[in-house]
């Protein structure tokens, strides 16, 4: 089969996790004998922030690392024909403009021959209903959710059995432990700012244990305001900027351990998702300390895959054990490695997106 997915960017990475994953199971379904397409805006937000901040060779790495991923770009909804002209599926990120969602809604609705599907990997379902509201999915055969807690709220929108769960899970053509192991120091955090919404819970579960582990704190991403930077620079955390998501393993083999704070939706209205950092993470082989979140649907095993941090205190008693203890972390460091390849790579994910596009039914198949 063909598949078309329209992402912000599949080039660029710059405050866009779901360009990870999406990288991950474009390989997995190009390695099953799919072919596939990335489109993407031609002045995506992402990739413009990208050029300013860092120029043209940040974007060109892409190419580098991921030679094998074809994409194209669009202006405007006369480009839209052309790029979905051979496609069996066509899926739609829910972080595009409505134009674009509803373009292609009509298309399918006026008789296109493919499955089309709204997949949606954020939290505004619930913070801001509105905006998601906004999207005209009248065309769309179907909605991947990225945790079972955002798949019940389309659910009760009328969505029934059209809605499939579908969690973000880590590259492992990419995210593996190192051929060979080096020398390991300190902690490392990589994560965006995100507009202030675990502004607190990186100050008691990231930066004050770290402090008083006495371990050294690195730390990668962006959109980091200046108030943020002095908080950052008072812990005597090291701040380095963007750090392009394909070089992220041989960060984390510099480490001693990472440190997972789920944004504070997850954690309270839709539990039980976690963030693609943390799949990334252990499938890396790198011991990982998270802040409490609620595992509802058993996707790892807490306290043998990571260690939960209730609070700043037990963070600080599980940096201090990490740091004494090798065992422990190479305990650690094999359940979750363990974890990801039997459960949470990508190409799980592209094996349940296929079985998710069989029971849904092709255009072709809906037509017959």
């Amino acid at each position: 089969m063909r598949f078309v997915w329209f992402t912000h960017s599949l080039r660029s990475c710059w405050n866009h996790g779901n360009a990870h994953f999406l990288r991950g199971v474009l390989r997995a379904l190009q390695a099953r004998g799919h072919s596939t397409l990335a489109c993407e805006p031609a002045a995506g937000w992402s990739a413009a922030n990208l050029l300013r901040e860092h120029g043209a060779p940040a974007l060109d790495g892409f190419s580098v690392s991921f030679p094998d991923l074809a994409w194209r770009s669009y202006a405007c909804a006369a480009d839209l024909a052309a790029l979905v002209q051979d496609a069996d599926v066509v899926v739609v990120h829910e972080w595009n403009e409505p134009w674009l969602v509803a373009a292609l809604g009509a298309m399918r609705l006026r008789g296109a021959r493919f499955t089309l599907l709204f997949h949606d990997t954020h939290h505004r379902a619930v913070s801001d209903p509105d905006a998601i509201r906004a999207f005209d999915l009248d065309g769309y055969d179907g909605v991947l959710a990225f945790g079972e807690a955002l798949a019940e709220v389309y659910r009760a929108w009328g969505w029934g059995a059209r809605v499939t769960t579908w969690h973000e899970a880590a590259d492992t053509t990419v995210f593996h432990p190192p051929a060979a192991e080096g020398p390991r120091e300190g902690l490392v955090w990589i994560g965006n700012w995100g507009d202030g919404e675990r502004a607190a819970e990186i100050e008691e579960f990231l930066l004050r244990p770290a402090r008083a582990a006495g371990l050294p704190l690195d730390i990668h991403g962006v959109r980091y305001p200046a108030d943020a930077l002095r908080r950052l620079a008072a812990h005597g955390a090291r701040y380095h900027g963007w750090l392009p998501n394909a070089q992220a393993p041989a960060v984390f083999a510099r480490h001693l351990a990472t440190l997972h704070v789920p944004r504070r939706y997850y954690a309270t209205l839709l539990p039980g998702i976690p963030t693609i950092r943390v799949f990334e993470a252990l499938a890396c082989g790198i011991p990982l300390v998270s802040a409490s979140w609620e595992d509802s649907e058993g996707l790892f095993r807490p306290g043998e895959d990571f260690l939960v941090a209730r609070d700043g205190a037990e963070a600080t008693r599980h940096l201090r054990a990490l740091a004494a203890e090798p065992a422990l972390r190479a305990r650690l460091a094999a359940n979750g490695l363990a974890t990801i390849r039997a459960r949470h790579s990508c190409d799980h994910r592209a094996a349940e997106l296929l079985a998710a596009v069989a029971r849904l039914g092709t255009r072709a198949e809906q037509a017959a």
